[in-house]
């Protein structure tokens, strides 16, 4: 793809609305006490229809189609754009700050308890997802594939990382135990679910899959997070601490971190991971770094400016001219499928075995769908799997998921637990997103 002047200008003109969209939308959403994330999400879909991916210049030099050509949405092109790459880059640093606040004694305490509510969020949300797809293509409404269903199972077994832990920090919350055990579970769910996307996506393109071949697929992930977190802790922050005190170029120790993040991202996608959990579990090791208090102070204003991006383009993937014609079916969809994944999640909340717990709020805390719920669904239309409505239906499940949990969320603020006194990187994690 060749890359002109007027591709340049175009791509500075769309951050520049996707930039002023999430600060206005965040700031508007926080005047009425809602998280920042719900502005930015309402404002991707409002300018996702009425200007920015409609619009015919930064599309049309990704996708090569002349001036005198017809467009056709096609969510392929979006994800090949600068702004998307900006996006991925954004919810990257988000969980590489979660797990710069987390701190790993704390989180292997909720342990039991966020395996139990991972595992109740990816057995109920696949059982409820089968079903309700299955009741779905009974009536007709969509395909009556054993497959498809399997996969919209495998679909809603997902959780937002990066939408619950955004929310917990607007509230300032991110050190209570529900925050804790939520993210644990979340890191789970993805893990689990993933696994299950593999398997599925490889089932459909005729692949076969025996014994040795999922055992290898399984070995990969959890090999990674082993590995990773339970060599790099020992390793990576003296590393880091040495460099840092050896390096005297401006920025050296931010730069350091920086490119540890983005490695971990890569490798967790090599092994079959999304790269949000490389970057938790990045974040999770340099925590234990000398140098941490610094890598988050001087990482805070570059996720100002990136971390909005992710949920204003998660806005601008539903776009209602995909539907053909179709919004009775997507309508039922939609609003069944979301039905199911809230009450999915809800339940895995009763996996937490410890006291003075809210079961309910971590229930709501698994509900987002979010990133991971996007990458089903765009494997899932890559694959043959999805018809363009149908992934629009999966989108709108993402949307409404996602939607209601800062709302829910701020409602039960009061019953959340403080997990004891926070560290000074805790008491500014309120400000860490939400600028």
């Amino acid at each position: 793809m060749a890359v002109g002047p007027d591709f340049v200008l175009e791509t500075v003109f769309e951050i520049l609305i996707v930039l002023i969209a999430a600060k206005v939308g965040g700031e508007v959403a926080e005047r009425f006490k809602q998280s920042s994330v719900l502005g930015e999400l309402i404002m991707g879909v409002v300018i996702g229809y009425l200007a920015l991916v409609h619009s015919p210049g930064i599309l049309r030099e990704i996708s090569g189609v002349t001036a005198g050509e017809t467009l056709a949405w096609n969510p392929s092109l979006l994800n090949a754009s600068v702004l998307t790459v900006l996006a991925e880059i954004g919810v990257i640093i988000l969980l590489f700050e979660v797990g710069l606040e987390s701190d790993i004694k704390e989180l292997m305490k909720v342990g039991p308890s966020a395996l139990w509510v991972g595992i109740l969020g990816i057995a109920v949300s696949f059982a409820s997802g089968f079903g309700g797809s299955w009741l779905l293509g009974h009536y007709g409404i969509w395909s009556h594939n054993t497959l498809f269903h399997v996969f919209i199972g495998a679909t809603l077994t997902a959780t937002s990382v990066g939408i619950t832990a955004r929310v917990f920090a607007d509230m300032g919350k991110l050190n209570t135990d529900e925050a804790r055990i939520i993210l644990g579970a979340a890191v789970f769910d993805d893990i689990g679910g993933l696994l299950i996307l593999a398997i599925v996506s490889a089932l459909a393109v005729g692949a076969g899959l025996g014994a040795f071949d999922i055992g290898l697929i399984i070995f990969k992930a959890v090999g990674f997070l082993v590995v990773s977190v339970g060599v790099g802790i020992f390793v990576i922050p003296k590393a880091v601490d040495k460099l840092a005190s050896n390096l005297t170029t401006r920025g050296s120790t931010l730069a350091v971190a920086f490119i540890f993040m983005l490695a971990m991202a890569y490798l967790a996608g090599v092994a079959g991971l999304a790269p949000i959990i490389g970057a938790f579990a990045g974040g999770l090791i340099l925590a234990q770094a000398k140098t941490a208090h610094q890598i988050f102070t001087e990482i805070r204003p570059i996720a100002a400016i990136l971390v909005p991006f992710f949920f204003v383009m998660l806005g601008v993937q539903v776009d209602i001219s995909a539907m053909g014609g179709k919004y009775a079916a997507v309508a039922i969809v939609g609003v069944s499928l979301t039905v199911v994944g809230i009450l999915g999640k809800i339940v895995s909340g009763w996996g937490v075995t410890m006291k003075n717990v809210s079961r309910y709020v971590v229930g709501v805390g698994m509900v987002p769908r979010g990133e991971v719920g996007l990458i089903f669904a765009l494997t899932g239309l890559n694959a043959g799997l999805l018809e363009s409505w149908e992934y629009t239906a999966i989108i709108i499940v993402v949307m409404l998921t996602t939607f209601v949990v800062p709302i829910w969320l701020n409602v039960l603020r009061g019953r959340m637990h403080a997990a004891g006194v926070a560290s000074p990187r805790h008491q500014q994690a309120a400000e860490i997103t939400n600028a």
